[in-house]
C-alpha cells in the first residue's frame, strides 16, 4: 500500500499561490495565458509549477474544479426546484454564462463534449457531463426534450450558443434568446 504524504507547509503555499495566480491569469488571457509568467507571478520556478501541474490541462482543472463542481450542484438544484424541461434550459444559460464570463472555462469542458474516443475524461468534465445526463434524461421522461437528444450533443450545442452570443454581444446578453430558439426545436 502507497502512503501519500502530505504536503508540506511550503509546498502547500506555493500550491495554493500557484492557483490563485493561475485563475488570475486565465480570467486575464484565458487558457492561453503564459505558464512561466504564472510561475514568475506567483513567486516560484517553472520547475515548481510543473511538479504541481504537469500539464496546461492539469492547471485549468485545478484552478476552476470548484466552480465547475457548483454546475453540477446547481443542477441538482434547479431539478430539485423547477419541471425537468425548464431546470435544463436555466441549467444551459447558466452553464453558457459562466463560459463565457470565466475565460479558459469553454477550453476545459471540452472534455465533456466529447464522445470520449481517445480523450480521458477530466474530473470537470465528467462533473458538467454527468449532471447534463441527469437533466436531459428527466426532461426526456416527461417529453421536455425529445428522446434521440444526447447529453453531449447539448453540451456541445450550449458551447456554440455560449459563443454565438459571445461574438453578439461579448457578455451573454443573447444566451437566453439562442437558448429558447435552441430549445424550442429540441422538444419532443
Amino acid at each position: 500500500m502507497t502512503q501519500v504524504r502530505p504536503m508540506r507547509a511550503d509546498a502547500r503555499r506555493n500550491y495554493e499561490r500557484l492557483l490563485k495566480v493561475a485563475a488570475e491569469a486565465f480570467a486575464e488571457h484565458g487558457e492561453g495565458a503564459s505558464l512561466d509568467d504564472i510561475a514568475k507571478r506567483a513567486g516560484v520556478g517553472s520547475g515548481t509549477l510543473y511538479r504541481h501541474f504537469p500539464t496546461r490541462q492539469a492547471l485549468l482543472e485545478a484552478a476552476y474544479v470548484d466552480r465547475v463542481e457548483g454546475f453540477a450542484r446547481r443542477a441538482d438544484e434547479l431539478a430539485a426546484e423547477l419541471p425537468p424541461g425548464e431546470a435544463l434550459t436555466e441549467w444551459l444559460y447558466e452553464l453558457c454564462v459562466g463560459t463565457i464570463q470565466v475565460r479558459g472555462l469553454g477550453a476545459l469542458l471540452g472534455s465533456a463534449m466529447t464522445d470520449g474516443r481517445g480523450v480521458t475524461p477530466t474530473v470537470c468534465g465528467t462533473h458538467v457531463r454527468g449532471a447534463a445526463e441527469r437533466l436531459v434524461s428527466a426532461a426526456r421522461e416527461v417529453g421536455a426534450l425529445r428522446g434521440d437528444v444526447e447529453p453531449v450533443e447539448l453540451l456541445r450545442l450550449a458551447h456554440g450558443v455560449a459563443g454565438a452570443a459571445e461574438l453578439a454581444d461579448g457578455s451573454g446578453v443573447a444566451v437566453r434568446r439562442y437558448l429558447t430558439l435552441l430549445t424550442e426545436g429540441l422538444r419532443g
